[in-house]
């Protein structure tokens, strides 16, 4: 998760200006590193004031301002970011202005640079359409807590999948118990009387459309989807069913079908690029599924790369599914993705450091503590709570007169458990430990970063996590 912050110092605002950083004991080492890396280059003068507490995160705003001798000098106060609640009341007793920083030290670089305006952020040119395979073999009580999970995923409308080889004889009465909770749907059917049924009842589009039914369409009165014949020249047949409906007055939309990769799939974003050519004025929808569903890997990535090609051509829809399990969110991926990609095109810039939501396996920013930083730390230590710090290499478990190195929490915790000053581990430590243990070794091993007490961080799919360390004490048994 990208961390918040009152402010950004931008390069021209902290040009020969005076800082002030606020920070407690055992953080002071770490915090005056990164700073003095920073004031080089970006040319600002500054301060950091330790006040008399071990971690910052214990401070509270009352605290602070008894604790804070402000000298006027200063053009900037940095205080630590776990006083963000207590903002108003720590600008509100001081003169000089207040920037709240992040809860990591590590972090502290982003607080400075050019930042970036997201105030409209949000919007999206592609509807998002989500099919419901096999909607035929749902109860009706499923079909609508899967229709109302999708559209808050951000689904625009929900594609009914039809099986081929039977009918489904009560489509429109699903179709009718969506239309009546505002749900939009369309009916995925060649079969000519459910397709009659679903739109009779508030379907409002129809996938889709050849030489085989076009005629039927006539009187559906909905939205249609054009795909071209199987056994002819795709454009040559779109063109001939695109000719049918506008004699018709039927509207329409094009999908001239996306293929999976070793299948054909270059030649038919070609294929797309032509239908955006020859036929400019009229939407195009692209059916995403044969990437994300026949590919080994991760929907996410490949939903924003397919999103953005959309975007950039001017494909105004995309069905998409999530029917396997590498695509079980693909849904809120597209959501996302179809506001990154619009916002990144419309402003014909990099979508960098815009929404970290998508970064999922790894995280959007490595900072580490480095080997000198984590040596003061674990000297300056003098009661027996432990920290847990990770580098690139390994896990560090920290304590007074304890500093235990590795990469596998079985073996630190044998380690641990060796110590004559540990003797016995009460249960409860010993859990909250392995668990704080466990996290560290996934962040290591996937590159991720790992703050104590804090959850790992996995985009979109984050959970936050009860903070054990701020509410119990967990210390060795003497």
């Amino acid at each position: 998760m990208t961390p918040k912050f009152t402010a950004h110092l931008e390069p021209e605002i902290v040009l020969n200006k005076r800082l002030l950083f606020v920070t407690g004991k055992l953080a002071s080492s770490a915090v005056t590193e990164a700073v003095s890396e920073l004031a080089m280059k970006y040319r600002f003068q500054y301060e950091v004031i330790v006040l008399p507490i071990s971690v910052a995160a214990l401070m509270t705003g009352r605290w602070l301002l008894k604790n804070l001798s402000l000298q006027s000098r200063f053009d900037f106060i940095v205080i630590p970011g776990y006083l963000q609640d207590d903002f108003d009341l720590v600008q509100s007793n001081l003169d000089t202005k207040i920037v709240i920083g992040p809860k990591d030290i590590r972090d502290l670089a982003v607080l400075f640079g050019s930042s970036i305006d997201r105030s409209d952020y949000g919007a999206r040119g592609i509807e998002i359409i989500a099919e419901i395979n096999h909607a035929d073999r749902l109860g009706l009580s499923n079909l609508i807590d899967q229709a109302t999970r999708l559209t808050t995923d951000g689904a625009d409308r929900i594609d009914l999948g039809c099986s081929p080889n039977s009918r489904w004889t009560d489509v429109g009465k699903a179709v009718g118990a969506l239309t009546k909770k505002n749900i939009k749907t369309s009916i995925d059917t060649f079969d000519i009387w459910e397709a009659a049924e679903a739109t009779a009842h508030g379907s409002s589009l129809v996938l889709s459309v050849n030489s085989s039914n076009r005629e039927a369409s006539v009187d559906w009165g909905a939205e249609v989807v054009v795909v071209p014949d199987m056994d002819k020249d795709w454009l040559v047949s779109i063109s001939q069913t695109v000719d049918f409906l506008q004699k018709a007055n039927v509207s329409f939309r094009i999908d001239p079908i996306l293929d999976p990769i070793g299948c054909g799939f270059a030649a038919s974003l070609d294929r797309y690029r032509t239908i955006r050519k020859e036929f400019s004025s009229v939407g195009t929808l692209m059916g995403i599924g044969n990437i994300t569903e026949l590919t080994d890997v991760d929907s996410a990535g490949i939903n924003v790369v397919l999103l953005a090609f959309c975007e950039e051509i001017g494909i105004s829809s995309v069905l998409t599914t999530q029917v396997i399990n590498w695509c079980r969110s693909s849904v809120a991926e597209c959501n996302i993705a179809s506001q990154l990609v619009h916002y990144a095109v419309q402003r014909n810039l990099p979508p960098k450091r815009v929404d970290s939501r998508l970064v999922i396996l790894r995280d959007d920013r490595l900072p580490v503590f480095s080997a000198e930083s984590i040596a003061t730390l674990a000297g300056n230590i003098r009661d027996n709570n432990y920290r847990i710090l990770i580098d690139r290499e390994q896990i560090h478990l920290i304590s007074a007169s304890v500093h235990i190195r590795g990469s596998d929490p079985f073996l630190m915790m044998d380690e641990l458990m060796a110590l004559p000053a540990s003797e016995n581990v009460d249960p409860s430590h010993a859990f909250y430990l392995g668990f704080e243990l466990s996290k560290a070794a996934t962040a290591l091993q996937l590159g991720k970063r790992y703050e104590q007490d804090q959850a790992l961080a996995w985009g979109m799919l984050s959970k936050s996590e009860t903070h054990h360390r701020l509410k119990r004490t967990y210390r060795r048994k003497k």
